[in-house]
């Protein structure tokens, strides 16, 4: 066992003998090789140890040079998918049930301008009682992208004559009574590693910005069958990290001197000013939650395995989710329940239905709150007491509760996005990218190459662990408010799937803070119609910046 064991873990560190170019092929596998990788997994090999050794491990490196002689796209997978569902778990069944409630009494303002800070919501109403045509308030929120993008550098491409195509058929079908629901003829967004056919689809990186990929991402489709209008695609960190991309930095409409972090940067930055009523962005460590906290947006992570990923740029294979950035909490329900749903094209999908109930009274829930979290010192504390007294004033019993320890299990997204960006490695390419420092992809995808196979599996391990001890969490609430930042909810979650809404509750130096609301698997109803009511209760997502 002892010797099978070691043989595993240099089997992994063989990505370190030869891991970027093929210059290193041609010089056999020496002794001193093996005790450097050796002393990088902390193993402690004999000479005979080693001399036993050398020719598997000549075979396994021979194998590494075969494979990649394959061209592997992003979009293909491993053969390995992670499931959020333990033995046991019940989660909602059955026919989707969606009641968004009462239609908002809503008139055109007199003041154009004033469409900019209007929800999906009241926009929907001003489109089915025809007080405008999908056209014109396309043509409105095109006109703002063009003016304020110089500002903020939240576009990447403008999709204008697809966008005006959609509105003028949104019209027609509206005019003869086909209305498609609460998305039909309303503009958006979609973070640009979201494939739409004859555009540029960049993942906001140097190498990519010329890739046109020939289809359309499920999301992109599904928003479409909805009705929705596509009208730029969006601004991302290259790569999926943080606010730099090939062009430039995403600013944060608060303060254009800053950015609007990552690495869902454009789709932040965008709803947040103004520009459009809603984006789509992704989340794999908190992509979603930071953007829209520093600006002030509603965004929603859907559990993994909600929302197909079919399309859309792979960083992490076991934790890439996609949500929506609202200017509401009620937008984040009504995009979601269009984007979420079965398709045969992302075999990570769990089939599960929608309940969300807007008439629901949340204090039916058992809600808890991270007490420790809430009573240390941090950015947002002031802020956040607020928020709870707030809760405690609407009739909300708040339970203490408590997180499970987590292990550090960063090598899973390290391990799993050098391996899905292997080719840019290889080849060198990865120089061509913006960020060059320690802290930034190329460097992280080399350091990637020096995790032992074995160490990666026994990262999943651990995971499994601390998912099984967020189901104790919630065998004891329903639902529990947290800090968006700062305590370690927003990295244990987004490892064990669990879906949050984050909304503003506030300013802090002028710029906008956050408060989250995380739930049990699935249940994203029970996270939506809670943070709806208190959002409703308050006025922080009514304020806007001015440009």
């Amino acid at each position: 066992m002892k010797k099978t064991f070691r043989l595993f873990l240099l089997l992994g560190i063989i990505f370190v003998l030869g891991a970027f170019t093929g210059r290193f092929f041609s010089d056999k596998i020496s002794s001193e090789d093996v005790v450097g990788a050796a002393k990088i997994a902390g193993l402690e090999l004999t000479q005979s140890e080693i001399d036993s050794l050398l020719p598997g491990l000549e075979d396994a490196r021979n194998s590494y040079v075969a494979n990649r002689k394959s061209n592997l796209p992003n979009d293909l997978g491993p053969a390995i998918w992670f499931n959020p569902l333990l033995p046991g778990m019940k989660i909602p069944s059955g026919p989707d049930k969606v009641n968004f409630g009462k239609a908002p009494l809503v008139r055109l303002p007199q003041n154009r301008d004033e469409l900019a800070w209007y929800t999906v919501r009241e926009l929907a109403e001003l489109l089915r009682s025809r007080q405008i045509s999908s056209e014109e308030l396309t043509r409105f929120f095109l006109d703002r992208l063009k003016k304020y993008d110089p500002q903020l550098h939240c576009v990447i491409t403008l999709t204008e004559e697809l966008a005006i195509a959609q509105a003028k058929r949104a019209d027609a079908e509206i005019k003869a009574g086909k209305y498609r629901g609460l998305l039909h003829g309303i503009p958006y967004g979609a973070k640009d590693l979201l494939a739409a056919r004859n555009y540029k689809t960049t993942w906001g990186s140097v190498p990519y910005q010329d890739q046109v990929l020939d289809y359309d991402a499920t999301v992109i489709k599904k928003l479409e069958a909805a009705g929705a209008v596509l009208c730029a695609k969006l601004t991302m960190g290259e790569l999926a990290w943080g606010d730099v991309w090939f062009g430039e930095m995403t600013r944060n409409p608060w303060d254009t001197k800053a950015g609007s972090s990552g690495s869902s940067a454009g789709s932040a930055s965008s709803v947040s000013a103004g520009l459009l009523p809603f984006a789509i962005g992704t989340e794999t460590l908190g992509s979603i939650v930071s953007p829209s906290t520093v600006c002030g947006t509603s965004g929603l992570r859907p559990t993994y395995g909600r929302v197909s990923r079919h399309g859309a740029m792979a960083l992490s294979w076991s934790m890439d989710k996609i949500g929506p950035i609202c200017r509401s909490v009620e937008d984040c329900a009504i995009v979601f329940n269009a984007i979420q749903g079965p398709d045969p094209q992302d075999v990570s999908l769990i089939p599960a239905a929608f309940h969300y109930d807007a008439s629901a009274d949340p204090r039916q829930l058992k809600i808890g709150y991270l007490k420790k979290d809430f009573d240390r010192r941090y950015a947002f504390h002031d802020q956040d007491s607020v928020a709870l007294e707030k809760l405690k004033a609407m009739g909300f019993k708040l339970i203490p509760i408590e997180l499970p320890e987590s292990p550090d299990l960063s090598i899973i997204l390290s391990a799993e996005a050098a391996a899905a960006f292997d080719e840019l490695t290889l080849s060198g390419r990865d120089d061509l990218m913006r960020r060059q420092i320690k802290n930034a992809w190329p460097n992280s995808f080399r350091e990637s190459r020096f995790i032992p196979a074995v160490e990666y599996i026994k990262a999943n391990r651990l995971r499994t662990k601390l998912m099984q001890d967020m189901q104790k969490v919630f065998e004891q609430v329903d639902v529990y408010v947290h800090p968006s930042w700062g305590g370690r909810s927003l990295n244990i979650t987004n490892h064990t799937g669990h879906p949050c809404v984050v909304i503003p509750n506030g300013f802090r130096n002028g710029r906008p803070t956050s408060l989250s609301f995380t739930g049990n698997l699935f249940e994203e109803g029970k996270i939506l119609n809670l943070a709806k009511v208190y959002q409703e209760a308050t006025t922080h997502h009514k304020q806007h910046p001015v440009l």
